[in-house]
């Protein structure tokens, strides 16, 4: 069966022609991770295709997703693109570096990092920032729609309101969050406020990464205790707007490449429908290719 991994990230080394701006790599690692790691990677898993996510190092400025671009061009056939920008300025400006990122054909569309402060950088976890509902960033909403493209939004659980806001706001705009807002150590699957993923699933513009099980689980593969979650939003999204992505090489220590996506044919509630959807039929779908 075909399987896309609907979110990875690549690096190229810090050169002085493509420097590392805010050096931020996986816990433990040196170096860069290339698209030609990551094609070897998904070779030896059996990924068809992936999706690569500019990474914060690059920063959010003019040539931030040039690696990530020069990756998609490289392998056309493999590998599609999620880019960064920023999202604050001129609002024409703002609109056109929009659409220099997704003009591409591989590029998918842009992410907010909403979980994080909005800074130059990436900066320290903040769970309650606000800042994806601004009013300033109007611009990017419109040029959004008018591009048909997508936003990847990553919160922690207690933004998740702010995201079905946000779907609200904008029902034209496909969006897709990540990483299941990222479970942790303070959260619950049938508890707020993880379960106000129930009223952003009222939404049909929302899908949701099941993704980077291994960093959020207490145990090991198959991560036993990451599938009260998946249950959930099964049931309340359904599958078909449901994606699978492993976050490599984002896991250091947590899981191999392999692990980060083997463990969804572990669980007993997903049947081999739910699994095409999950595995390639929600990607193709949600963004029509």
């Amino acid at each position: 069966m075909r399987l896309v991994d609907a979110h990875t990230h690549t690096w190229g080394s810090d050169t002085a022609e493509l420097p590392w701006p805010e050096p931020v790599l996986p816990p433990g690692w040196e170096g860069s991770y290339t698209a030609h790691d990551l094609v070897e990677d998904m070779d030896a898993a059996g990924v068809e295709e992936a999706v690569t996510v500019t990474t914060p190092m690059y920063g959010r400025g003019a040539r931030a997703n040039e690696y990530t671009m020069r990756s998609v061009e490289a392998y056309p056939d493999r590998l599609w693109g999620v880019g960064l920008m920023d999202f604050y300025g001129d609002p024409e400006e703002v609109r056109a570096s929009l659409r220099r990122v997704v003009g591409h054909d591989r590029m998918l569309g842009v992410r907010m990092h909403a979980c994080l402060e909005y800074e130059e950088h990436s900066t320290g976890l903040n769970r309650t920032a606000d800042w994806i509902l601004d009013e300033e960033l109007a611009p990017v909403w419109t040029e959004a729609s008018q591009q048909g493209t997508t936003v990847f939004v990553f919160p922690k659980a207690d933004q998740l309101s702010m995201v079905a806001t946000l779907a609200e706001r904008h029902p034209d705009v496909q969006l897709i969050v990540d990483h299941m807002a990222f479970p942790d150590e303070m959260t619950s699957p049938d508890a707020a406020p993880w379960t106000d993923f129930e009223m952003v699933a009222d939404h049909d513009n929302v899908a949701v990464k099941v993704s980077s099980l291994p960093r959020s689980s207490a145990e090991g593969w198959p991560y036993e205790d990451m599938w009260g979650y998946v249950r959930n939003l099964a049931d309340w999204f359904g599958t078909d707007r449901l994606l699978l992505g492993s976050d490599y090489p984002w896991m250091d220590d947590w899981a191999g490449y392999e692990e980060c996506l083997s463990w969804v044919e572990e669980v007993p509630f997903l049947s081999a429908r739910d699994y095409s959807y999950l595995a390639h039929r929600t990607f193709e779908r949600v963004h029509e290719v």
